[in-house]
């Protein structure tokens, strides 16, 4: 029962539940776009299926680094994401699930702008002529209630908590091919879905461990793993018994939401039933292996999908159609279970259906088609059974999250509701205009700032390759992926899009931006190159992480470098910054009338030349 006068009343800009890999990105997109935001999330820690209470690593468009090849296709997000990455793959070399959640608290308690309520879940909404104007929130950990008051609500629980009971109509379940002329949706719809999945965490010791298993736990044989891999490579898959099994899955016949705790319970059985066939079922060079941690929450796959402005299928998936509101992509493998899960022992725990190319995900999706002020990003996005089946993976969802999040800030700011964004064009330009400048990648769009001085400036360097000629930093895209399995041909921006130096001149080299008059520039952003065709994420699989660069920057990044700017050959001022390990680094300058800006580089983080894809410049 609400008892409204015992409550707590807050007011803000934007309301966002669920921090998950797309709330996260929501909440410190909104912030750094001047909105007031609050995030309640229903857990301790911050990251959903990322978090240390699951622990499944973050994948995305690269396809865990198969989607890439140096210098034409770089499909690894940037971004949000991209920052968090980079900031673990430094600050997190131990790989310490803990440590990651330290990472992602440490990126909301920085901000200002965003009042951070853990342990909150918003459980009710008040809703008037289509719109929102309340949410109740409740924070068992300090009896406490709280009716918010938002412009904006974003739903980002994965469950679609705020969605549903605001009365936004949703998808359950498989559709027919009929629904949305889909090739791989079932003949007749169902309620089935995706399952959940618990992980598990071992450690190799340096004598025998023995197990002995729960009465309660499943009873499982070789037999029943047949399509399984559990113990020795196969099926091109990374192994290690250090870090579980994906596909211990289940649920996926019943309510994931409403059955969750018998889901839970059972995926526990099922857990602790391989693992003692892994021990005691034969040889599966186990004897030495003792479980660490064993999850006791399910990772959930699929449960609600909103119906929103626009729905995205398969069609759209798999041919990369083009949206003019385009505002994040995916790439993903149209990637299917069965719904029994562990069950269906004579089906491949997934099917992957090629995706060719990376394809854009339009901000109708995101919208709802009835609430007016309802956002939502995460894997409730309006997509059908088939489409969300790529866009659901987790870099996909943090993607989208910076892009509702910037919508959501800069409609406050106009005082447009979300419901009204995509017939107002200005609008709309200027969210996909602010994505880029904050390094989101949208396929096929360019920068176009009108704003941006770099893009008028003079640009010369001492030092340039023939694939990275200093002119590149404004060729308005920020990465290639005109190669193959990249983006579509006809929207492919072909070239490196990065100033490269010469190996044999070594360090330090410059490159300058000029302009006939001065300017009163107040910033200045550079985009530096990370490594985006290789795969990096945070994961406890050691096979995986042997793949990446982690416990180090990236070795193509700027290390060292200076900022100096001029005025008829006089210089003004001078910026700095030393042991640099992200990609966007953004500068304030005093404002003061300037000429030329001079970019040093000092160092890299590891390659022989300097690199860089974008200088930008603001007065």
């Amino acid at each position: 029962m609400i008892q409204a006068k015992f409550m707590k009343k807050l007011k803000c800009d934007i309301l966002i539940a669920g921090g998950g890999p797309g709330g996260l990105p929501a909440a410190l997109a909104a912030a750094r776009n001047g909105s007031k935001v609050i995030l309640c999330q229903d857990r301790p820690v911050l990251g959903g299926n990322a978090s240390s209470e699951v622990r499944m690593h973050i994948v995305g468009a690269d396809c865990s680094g198969k989607r890439g090849e140096r210098l034409t296709v770089e499909a690894r997000e940037s971004g949000i994401i991209e920052e968090i990455r980079l900031e673990a793959a430094v600050n997190n070399p131990q790989r310490s699930p803990a440590v990651f959640d330290l990472v992602l608290y440490d990126k909301c308690r920085s901000e200002p702008n965003i009042e951070l309520m853990l342990n909150t879940r918003v459980f009710a909404t008040v809703v008037e002529r289509n719109t929102i104007k309340k949410a109740f929130a409740r924070r068992e950990s300090t009896e406490d209630e709280f009716e918010i008051e938002a412009e904006i609500y974003i739903d980002c629980t994965g469950d679609g908590t705020i969605g549903a009971s605001a009365g936004a109509p949703y998808y359950e379940g498989r559709e027919a091919k009929s629904s949305f002329d889909e090739s791989l949706a079932q003949d007749k719809s169902d309620n089935l879905r995706l399952g959940s999945s618990l992980m598990f965490q071992a450690k190799k010791h340096d004598k025998p461990m023995p197990f002995t298993p729960p009465s309660w736990a499943r009873k499982v044989k070789e037999e029943d793993l047949a399509l399984r891999p559990h113990a020795t490579p196969a099926m091109d898959m990374d192994l290690g018994l250090e870090y579980g099994y994906w596909w211990l899955e289940w649920g996926g016949t019943l309510d994931t939401i409403k059955d969750n705790e018998l889901i839970r319970d059972e995926l526990l059985a099922i857990l602790l039933g391989v693992w003692d066939h892994v021990k005691n079922g034969g040889d599966h060079g186990a004897d030495n292996w003792a479980l660490e941690w064993c999850g006791f929450l399910p990772g959930k796959r699929e449960s609600r999908r909103f119906m929103g402005q626009y729905t995205l299928n398969q069609n759209d998936v798999q041919e990369a159609k083009t949206f003019e509101d385009a505002i994040a992509y995916g790439g993903w493998h149209i990637d299917i279970h069965p719904p029994e899960g562990v069950d269906a022992i004579d089906k491949s725990p997934c099917i992957h259906h090629d995706v060719p190319n990376l394809y854009q995900i339009p901000l109708r999706t995101t919208i709802s088609k009835k609430v007016e002020n309802l956002m939502f990003a995460g894997r409730n996005i309006s997509a059908s059974h088939v489409a969300f089946a790529s866009t659901r993976v987790m870099a996909t969802c943090a993607v989208v999250g910076q892009a509702v999040g910037t919508a959501a800030a800069m409609a406050v700011k106009s005082k447009i509701a979300p419901g009204s964004i995509f017939s107002n064009k200005n609008l709309l330009s200027s969210i996909q205009q602010q994505l880029l400048k904050d390094d989101v990648f949208i396929p096929g769009l360019v920068n176009k700032d009108k704003n941006d001085l770099a893009r008028v400036a003079q640009i010369k360097t001492n030092s340039e390759q023939e694939i990275g000629k200093a002119i590149n930093i404004i060729s308005g895209q920020t990465r290639s992926v005109h190669g193959h399995r990249g983006v579509r041909p006809e929207i492919a921006q072909p070239g490196s899009h990065r100033w490269m130096s010469k190996p044999e001149d070594g360090m330090p080299v410059t490159i300058e931006l000029s302009w006939p008059k001065s300017k009163n520039i107040r910033s200045i952003q550079i985009v530096f190159d990370t490594g985006a065709h290789r795969v990096l994420t945070f994961s406890l699989a050691d096979e995986y992480t042997q793949k990446m660069h982690w416990g180090n920057p990236q070795p193509e990044t700027v290390k060292d470098y200076i900022i100096d700017t001029y005025l008829n050959g006089q210089k003004k001022e001078t910026l700095s910054k030393e042991n640099n390990y992200q990609r966007l680094c953004k500068h304030k300058l005093q404002g003061q009338p300037i000429d030329t800006v001079k970019i040093t580089v000092l160092a890299t983080q590891g390659i022989d030349h300097a690199r860089i894809f974008e200088i930008r410049a603001y007065e």
